[in-house]
C-alpha cells in the first residue's frame, strides 16, 4: 500500500505530522514553480562544461529537452516531498516503479524530440562531409530513429514492471502469418516507399505529375507521400500506388517548351507573311531568356480563315511563373511586330442565315468570334 498504517493522531506527534505535511507540500510547490528556472540553470551549467559543442547542436538539444526537463523536476519534487509526507510509504515498490518509469519516459520524450531536429543534423553532416545523403532519405532516417526510440522506451518501461519483452516478441512470431495477411496493404506501401527511395524518381520539393495527382512533393513516409496541389490542397498518395504509376518529374527539366501558332488573315500578301515570319524568328533568337538550341518559326499551314505561323522554342527557366513571364513578353513583342507591319490576328468567320426576310430567301451575314 502507498499509505502507511496509522492510528488516530496523538497529541504528542500532532504538530510533527503537520510540519511534515507542510514541508512536503512546500517542497513539491517549490519544484513546481521553479521548474523553468531550474531547467535554465542546468542548461547553463551544461553549456559551460561543454563549450566546444557547436551552438546549433546545443540549441537543438535545449529545444528537445526543455519540456521534458520541466516534468523531470516535477517528478523529483514529488519524490522528495514524499520523504517528508507522514502518511505515504516512499519505499513501496509500485511507487518506485512509477517514479523510475516516469524518468525513463521523460528521457525517451527528450530523445524523441531531438530525433526531429536530426533532420537538420543530417543536413549539416551532408554539407560538411559531402556524404551525398539525398533529401528524400533525411525524413525517413529521422522517422526511423524516432520509431526506434519509442520501441526502446516502451521495452525499458515494460522491463521495469517485470514484463518479459522476449515473451511478447515470441508471441509476434506465432502470430506473424496472421499479422502479415492483415497488413498486406501496409507492406505493399512499405515496399513502394523502398522503391521510391532507391530509384529516386522524385525528391522533396519536386513538381511531379502522375495519373493520380499533380503538385509539389512535401513529405515522404514509409506508407505514403504527401503532395501539395496547385489548389493548395494536400493529397496523400499510398507509396504502392506511386510505385506502379508513370511519374513525370517537371523539376528535372533543363528547359521548358513553348509551342503555339500565330494566324494571319487570308488577305495578307506573300511578302508580308515572309517578312513577319523572319522578324518573329529574329526576335525570339535574340531574346535573352529563350534557349538557343531549338528555335523554329515557320509558315506552317493553310487554314480556312488564315495562314498559320508555327512557333516552337524553349525557355531557359523551368519555373512556372518565370516561364509565363517570358512567354508573355514574347507575345507582346509579336503584337508590336504585327502593328509595325499593319497586320492583325485572323478571326474566324461565322455565317448566320436569316430566313425571315420579305422575299423568303436566305440572306447571309458574317459575324466574328474568337478562336
Amino acid at each position: 500500500m502507498f499509505w502507511k498504517s496509522w492510528e488516530f493522531w496523538q497529541p504528542a506527534n500532532h504538530m510533527e505530522e503537520i510540519i511534515g505535511i507542510l514541508i512536503a507540500i512546500g517542497v513539491f510547490l517549490l519544484f513546481l514553480f521553479l521548474r523553468k528556472t531550474l531547467t535554465k540553470l542546468v542548461f547553463a551549467i551544461i553549456l559551460k562544461l561543454t563549450q566546444k559543442v557547436p551552438g546549433s547542436l546545443f540549441t537543438n538539444i535545449t529545444r528537445a529537452f526543455e519540456k521534458p526537463m520541466h516534468w523531470l523536476f516535477i517528478v523529483i519534487g514529488l519524490y522528495i516531498a514524499v520523504a517528508y509526507f507522514p502518511y505515504w510509504d516512499k519505499t513501496n515498490l509500485l511507487f518506485l516503479h512509477l517514479i523510475r518509469s516516469s524518468i525513463i519516459f521523460i528521457v525517451g520524450w527528450g530523445l524523441f524530440n531531438l530525433a526531429d531536429a536530426s533532420s537538420a543534423l543530417f543536413t549539416k553532416i551532408n554539407e560538411k562531409f559531402d556524404f551525398n545523403i539525398d533529401e528524400i532519405l533525411i525524413p525517413i532516417l529521422s522517422k526511423t530513429i524516432r520509431f526506434v526510440i519509442v520501441a526502446i522506451t516502451i521495452a525499458v518501461i515494460a522491463e521495469e514492471f517485470q514484463y518479459s519483452v522476449s515473451t511478447f516478441v515470441a508471441g509476434l512470431g506465432i502470430g506473424g502469418l496472421a499479422f502479415a495477411l492483415a497488413a498486406k496493404d501496409a507492406l505493399a506501401n512499405l515496399f513502394g516507399g523502398v522503391v521510391i527511395i532507391t530509384e529516386k524518381p522524385f525528391t522533396i520539393g519536386d513538381w511531379i505529375l502522375t495519373p493520380t495527382v499533380e503538385g509539389t512533393v512535401e513529405d515522404i513516409t514509409f506508407r505514403s507521400t504527401k503532395i501539395r496541389t496547385f489548389a493548395d490542397a494536400v493529397v496523400t498518395v499510398p507509396n504502392s500506388t506511386l510505385a506502379n504509376e508513370a511519374i513525370t518529374n517537371w523539376s528535372k527539366m533543363n528547359k521548358r517548351r513553348v509551342n503555339f501558332n500565330v494566324r494571319l488573315p487570308h488577305d495578307t500578301s506573300n511578302e508580308k507573311v515572309r517578312d513577319i515570319t523572319r522578324k518573329i524568328e529574329t526576335m525570339i533568337k535574340n531574346h535573352p531568356d529563350v534557349h538557343p538550341e531549338t528555335i523554329l518559326v515557320k509558315f506552317d499551314e493553310f487554314k480556312d480563315n488564315g495562314y498559320d505561323i508555327m512557333l516552337y522554342f524553349f525557355t531557359k527557366t523551368t519555373a512556372w511563373e518565370e516561364h509565363l513571364d517570358v512567354k508573355q513578353d514574347i507575345n507582346l513583342q509579336i503584337l508590336s511586330l504585327l502593328d509595325e507591319e499593319g497586320l492583325s490576328i485572323a478571326i474566324p468567320a461565322r455565317q448566320v442565315f436569316d430566313r425571315d426576310n420579305q422575299e423568303g430567301s436566305s440572306v447571309s451575314r458574317s459575324t466574328s468570334s474568337e478562336s
